[in-house]
C-alpha cells in the first residue's frame, strides 16, 4: 500500500465518524420528532424532496427495496400526515407519493442542508470525478459488508 493511500485512509478514518456524528446530531424538525424515523425513511424523504412526487415502484427501485416495503413506509407516513398518496390519473394502479405541503419546508430545512453541502462538494467536479467518488463510496460500503 502506498504512502498516499495510507494518508488518505488516515484522513478518511477521522472524517467519516465526524460526518456520521454530525448527521446523527441533526435532529428532525419538531413536527417529525416523535415519528421514530429510520435511515430508510430519510432516504425516501430525500428522494421526494429532491425529485418531487414519485411512484411507489420508482421509489422502491431507488431505495433498493421491495415495493411492499415502500408501501408500508408510505402508508405509515401518510397516516401521520407527512406524505400524500394519490392515484395516477393516467394509470389508476399507480400510486404517486409526495411530501405534504405543510411539512415540505420543515423537511427541506432538515434534509436540504445535506443536499446543499453535497452540491458544494460535487459542483466543482467533472462528471467523471463525481462518478469516481460515488463508485469509491459504494465500493467502500460493499467492502465493509
Amino acid at each position: 500500500m502506498s504512502t498516499s493511500v495510507d494518508a488518505a485512509i488516515r484522513t478518511l478514518l477521522l472524517l467519516m465518524p465526524r460526518m456520521v456524528g454530525r448527521a446523527k446530531r441533526t435532529p428532525p424538525p419538531p413536527e417529525l420528532a416523535g415519528l421514530n424515523l429510520a435511515p430508510r425513511h430519510l432516504s425516501l424523504l430525500s428522494y421526494l424532496l429532491l425529485d418531487g412526487a414519485l411512484g411507489v415502484n420508482e421509489l422502491a427501485a431507488r431505495l433498493e427495496v421491495a415495493p411492499t416495503t415502500v408501501s408500508l413506509m408510505v402508508g405509515d407516513l401518510s397516516r401521520k400526515g407527512v406524505l400524500l398518496r394519490r392515484e395516477d390519473d393516467a394509470d389508476r394502479r399507480r400510486t404517486i407519493v409526495s411530501i405534504a405541503p405543510e411539512h415540505h419546508a420543515a423537511i427541506d430545512g432538515w434534509l436540504g442542508r445535506s443536499a446543499a453541502a453535497w452540491r458544494v462538494a460535487l459542483d466543482p467536479l467533472t462528471d467523471e470525478q463525481r462518478e469516481l467518488l460515488v463508485s469509491t463510496l459504494l465500493t467502500f460500503e460493499e467492502a465493509l459488508g
